[in-house]
């Protein structure tokens, strides 16, 4: 299951996300925002973040307009590590290295296009499992 989270300014390109993990018959669970109205990006990086910390969902996608601040947001929980990729290089190296459990994205920043292929990548590279990075996403978590 796949935890989705946007702000306003990422709102229309996640209609597009969602479309595509529909087609793909991936399961995945909103957790807002529904419409373009102003919001705080915060809001939906945490319900995310617990979503994942819970265990109801393995991994998360967010949306805001530059996908920095949602990212940030994110990052704030122990045990979530929180990419912001603008290119599918990006969410292949954070899979593979750093076993990155959120995807952000800005939708100010890339097209959709370029923001389904970096979604595709993210959710098909699995972790390397290799040990010098294991080293470091330990000494990430503590």
């Amino acid at each position: 299951m796949i935890a989705l989270g946007c702000d306003h300014g990422g709102y229309e390109l996640m209609q597009e996300v969602i479309k595509y993990l529909e087609e793909h018959g991936l399961e995945y669970k909103n957790y807002g925002t529904y419409s373009t109205d102003s919001c705080d990006y915060p809001d939906y990086a945490k319900k995310v973040a617990e979503a994942i910390l819970a265990g109801e969902c393995e991994k998360g996608i967010l949306i805001c307009g530059t996908g920095i601040g949602i990212t940030i947001a994110a990052n704030r929980y122990e045990g979530i590590r929180a990419a912001n990729c603008t290119n599918s290089f990006m969410a292949e190296a954070t899979r593979e290295h750093n076993d990155a459990n959120i995807l952000g994205m800005g939708a100010r920043v890339i097209g959709v296009g370029t923001a389904l292929k970096i979604v595709d990548t993210f959710l098909n590279t699995p972790f390397s499992n290799d040990e010098r990075h294991k080293r470091r996403i330990a000494k990430i978590e503590h």
